[in-house]
């Protein structure tokens, strides 16, 4: 259940990636694999440490994936921003 919350925490906070501006490395695709490996990351490692199993689930579970989330899709902004990735145009 822990995975599916921390994948799933991981996709509805890429939802509200709309609103910055598409400098995301790899564009709104790379955007999603960052907030869900991100959250799936952060969420592993930390349940991991803290000795819970995958079926442990709670508050944390959704607050830990969200900080890898966040975190994830900020360096994949800042990366992509740096790199100088514009947004395709038509």
């Amino acid at each position: 259940m822990a995975v599916l919350v921390w994948a799933m925490t991981g996709i509805a906070l890429w939802h509200f990636a709309v609103f910055m501006p598409d400098r995301f490395w790899g564009g709104i695709i790379g955007a999603f694999g960052a907030a869900t490996l991100g959250a799936l990351v952060l969420g592993g490692a930390v349940h991991v440490a803290v000795g819970g199993s995958l079926g442990d689930t709670g508050i944390e579970t959704i607050l830990v994936a969200a900080l890898g989330a966040g975190a994830a899709l900020g360096g994949s902004w800042a990366f992509g921003a740096r790199r100088g990735e514009q947004p395709l145009q038509h």
